[in-house]
């Protein structure tokens, strides 16, 4: 016996990357920061704890005022969410009566959010090479949402063929997830104000460390942050709890560390990029926190069993086209060594 909406039992929910003993595995397959918060952040929850008797700001105060100065937008384009995903969930749930349209490859939650809102949904195959064709959505109806770079290919869409596909499209909602635009791309943020359909999303996560503390964010029109806010009063207007408000405020100022941290990423990932194709490894051209890769001699599953016996978590999707692909985070570099020296040992192991 089920007391399950009927419309909600056929439902396939998110299947989130696996948590596991950080003392016995190295963590590669959730694309989290390998270095810990800054110093500020820390110091900041022991602060915040002594006040949690009373209910959070609803205006985020402490964190919208700073982050908007930050990202040069004002306080009212501006919506911070319990993570991304809380973001992306209002979006689908209010901003989608005409369909929505998004890449067959991509953040998994996209789908799941598709069905839970009973959204009609149009899913348009990426290119032999990963890329995103935006002509591709021409034809289409209603909202657009793809992930910039893209996950888990880690593919980068220019600022001006979204520029260009805004301008064709005037009146059709365009949601761009850049949650990993901080390692080394253009944010769409500067062109908030110029066009009324775009919208951006993002979260803390991953450059700036907290995806323990769940604080995403989305900034576009006044309008349609004023609409996101109507929906949030009308399920969870203390969204984003005191602790999470107070390392938040914290990190955004140890904006040098955080630079420190993005730029560790960068340097690593362009060195395992490296490793990888000279062990005969076929990649894209990742601008994420994360690799996409994949190699002629063994299955990706193989290499992802091979891995976990080895105490080091990937990431493997087992989906039509990605199946042949792992998707592995970067880690620091000595996480990143040991990796390359397992993977070089499995090769051998079965080209022998």
């Amino acid at each position: 016996m089920t007391f399950l909406n009927q419309k909600y039992q056929s439902l396939t929910p998110y299947t989130p990357g696996e948590q596991v003993d950080e003392t016995e595995f190295i963590k590669l397959n959730t694309n989290e920061s390998p270095y810990p918060p800054a110093p500020k952040v820390q110091k900041a929850v022991a602060e915040a704890a002594q006040k949690l008797n009373r209910y959070p700001d609803i205006a985020w105060s402490s964190v919208a005022k700073p982050f908007a100065a930050y990202l040069g937008v004002k306080e009212d384009q501006l919506f911070l969410g319990n993570g991304s995903d809380e973001v992306l969930a209002y979006l689908f749930q209010g901003f989608t009566e005409q369909g929505i349209a998004f890449p067959d490859v991509t953040y998994g939650f996209y789908q799941v959010y598709s069905e839970l809102y009973d959204v009609n949904t149009t899913i348009v195959p990426l290119k032999a090479d990963f890329s995103i064709e935006l002509k591709d959505y021409d034809e289409l109806t209603g909202t657009v949402i793809f992930a910039n770079p893209n996950a888990p290919t880690g593919v980068y869409l220019s600022q001006q063929a979204i520029c260009d596909f805004l301008e064709r499209h005037p009146n059709r909602l365009v949601v761009v997830d850049e949650a990993y635009i901080d390692f080394g791309c253009t944010s769409m943020i500067s062109k908030i104000t110029q066009y009324e359909n775009l919208f951006v999303v993002g979260t803390f996560s991953k450059s700036r460390q907290l995806a323990g503390a769940r604080l995403g964010f989305g900034v576009g029109n006044k309008k349609v942050i004023a609409d996101l806010n109507r929906l949030r009063f009308s399920l969870n207007p203390y969204n984003i709890n005191a602790l999470t408000q107070a390392v938040g405020s914290a990190v955004l100022q140890e904006q040098a560390y955080v630079n420190q941290t993005i730029q560790k990423t960068i340097d690593v990932r362009e060195w395992s990029k490296q490793q990888l194709a000279a062990l005969g490894f076929e990649q894209t051209d990742s601008q994420g926190n994360f690799l996409f890769v994949k190699h002629s001699q063994i299955s990706a599953e193989a290499l992802f069993q091979a891995l976990r016996a080895k105490k080091i978590l990937v990431r493997w999707f087992n989906q039509p086209r990605a199946k042949d692909y792992l998707r592995i985070t970067v880690g620091t570099q000595e996480q990143m060594r040991v990796l390359i020296k397992a993977v070089k040992k499995i090769l051998t192991e079965v080209t022998s």
